[in-house]
């Protein structure tokens, strides 16, 4: 295998993408559906807050036990199961527009994410050698940006046009995922044997020391940033923007930049580092949601044309540190421990998302949406120093190569 050739060569590849792909078409046909059905039964704005507040909440929990499950049962069980709960409850929700069915069942599906999530990232890391790690990433961040593109926007039309109950169909997509994943799974047990079950090493997150997590700490901070702030946005942009064409095109934009975004930020990561490119994104984070707050300012009209800036520039921040922290994460751990990587890495986004969905709602409903998003981004202002500034004992990928050859050169000289 040479650098030259395509990533989807990779053994493995194919599958991951496949599998990601149709798990988060189904993620992402009910995220911005499920709380307009709330609204739909009665529930105010926080109460469509907290429905996929709910979600993440579940999927964080689920993260933290995702690492010890795979060595207990294996990857292709894991894999089926989350994706049978992310894929089955979301028919039910046309049974009932109450509040209280639509919590049960995002907490199902919650769990079904939760373990997507962080498989789908730990195979990255194990599919790949570490010169082509941000490559691969930014192709399965594809995988996760396009039914983000595509159907995000395009699902709360759906609903309002043709029915919420195609849309609820529609979230069995995950479902089509399984054999992908069981094929992912086989490529998994013959090329990295030591995931699997009986292998040594760590069992979960509990089977490690702080300093695994005090690395990986810095990375998950700064993704948390981001994803609050842009979970806020993708949350409450049908709500808070006057014309549904209007949001959906915004939506879009952003969907765009943030898949073309982390898409080719890893393979400028691979050849200069990711630390570069921390700081100017984190500012650039802040800008864009204080610009998404003026055009949304004024009630009953949207500034349209500042509202797609704005939301062409989250989406590049929102993309483009997604893949940085995710290669940050695995450079500053040992391979054993890439599992608990990317489980912490997955605390930090979805967190950050149900963050964004429950507090900025909460804030919102308190003051106006345009005073939530602006907190939204003073707090990734916040993290500009873990931006600056790495966490002693951390190490890139790139860092880790240039030692390897100094040593290398110099065992070669001894000889």
């Amino acid at each position: 295998m040479t650098a030259r050739e395509p990533i989807w060569r990779e053994p493995g590849m194919t599958s991951l993408v496949l599998m990601t792909f149709a798990g988060f078409s189904g993620f992402a046909m009910l995220f911005t559906v499920a709380p307009l059905w709330a609204v739909e039964g009665g529930a105010t704005t926080a109460g469509a807050g907290l429905v996929n507040g709910v979600l993440l909440l579940v999927t964080v929990l689920t993260q933290l036990l995702v690492p010890r499950a795979l060595r207990r049962f294996g990857w292709g069980a894991v894999l089926a199961f989350g994706l049978v709960l992310l894929g089955a409850p979301g028919v039910l929700l046309s049974l009932s527009d109450g509040l209280g069915a639509i919590l049960a069942i995002s907490a199902a599906r919650g769990v079904g994410f939760g373990v997507l999530t962080v498989t789908g990232s730990a195979a990255v890391a194990a599919l790949v050698s570490p010169e082509r790690r941000g490559e691969a990433i930014g192709t399965y961040g594809l995988a996760i940006a396009v039914p983000n593109l595509v159907i995000l926007p395009a699902a709360p039309w759906l609903a309002e046009s043709v029915g919420y109950g195609v849309t609820f169909v529609l979230s069995a997509l995950p479902l089509a995922g399984i054999p992908a994943a069981l094929r992912l799974a086989s490529t998994l047990h013959l090329k990295v044997p030591d995931l699997h079950p009986g292998a040594g090493g760590s069992a979960g997150p509990g089977d490690d020391g702080a300093a695994t997590y005090r690395r990986l700490l810095r990375p998950m901070l700064l993704l948390l940033a981001v994803t609050l702030a842009g979970g806020a946005v993708i949350t409450f942009t049908p709500q808070m923007v006057d014309d549904a064409a209007i949001a959906a095109v915004g939506l879009f934009a952003m969907g765009l930049s943030a898949a073309v975004a982390r898409w080719r930020i890893g393979l400028l990561a691979d050849r200069r580092g990711a630390q570069p490119f921390l700081a100017p994104l984190v500012v650039l984070t802040a800008v864009a949601m204080a610009l998404v707050s003026w055009s949304v300012a004024s009630t009953g009209h949207t500034r349209s044309g500042a509202f797609m800036c704005a939301m062409l520039l989250l989406g590049v921040c929102y993309g483009g540190l997604q893949n940085l922290t995710l290669l940050i994460s695995f450079a500053a751990v040992h391979r054993r421990h890439h599992n608990v990587a990317s489980a912490v890495w997955n605390v930090g986004f979805d967190a950050g998302t149900a963050l964004g969905s429950v507090a900025v709602g909460v804030v919102a409903e308190l003051t106006s949406f345009a005073t939530a998003l602006l907190v939204a981004g003073g707090t990734a202002v916040l993290t500009l120093p873990l931006a600056v500034h790495r966490i002693r004992g951390e190490q890139t990928s790139a860092g880790r190569r240039i030692t390897q050859l100094f040593f290398t050169h110099r065992r070669g000289g001894l000889d």
